[in-house]
């Protein structure tokens, strides 16, 4: 064999998809949270190149932060029955947990 052939069965570095960072605001959380799954996974592997590992990592972030961003919205419309004192059922917002 010879220099040339001794890579011809070694798999080409994986390359990260080219995607816009505006998309993610678009995003369902369920859209995001699978992608951001699936990019852990390509990292976990180990099989990126260097520049792709970064590009992953750093879209990863953003997805990260719109399903927080998401989160916490919906956190914020959750609403919980109780009942007052005369027995009347009355709509309380949760109370966001404090950081």
């Amino acid at each position: 064999m010879t220099e040339d052939t001794d890579n011809w069965n070694t798999p080409a570095p994986a390359e990260a998809p080219e995607q816009e960072p505006g998309d993610v605001a678009g995003m369902s959380f369920e859209q995001a949270l699978g992608e951001l799954e699936r990019i852990v996974q390509e990292l976990e592997r180990g099989q990126l190149d260097l520049d792709a590992a970064i590009k992953a990592y750093e879209r990863g972030s953003q997805l990260k932060t719109h399903c927080s961003t998401k989160l916490r919205e919906a956190q914020l419309r959750v609403e919980r029955i109780s009942l007052a004192s005369d027995g009347t059922a009355q709509v309380q917002p949760v109370e966001p947990d404090r950081e």
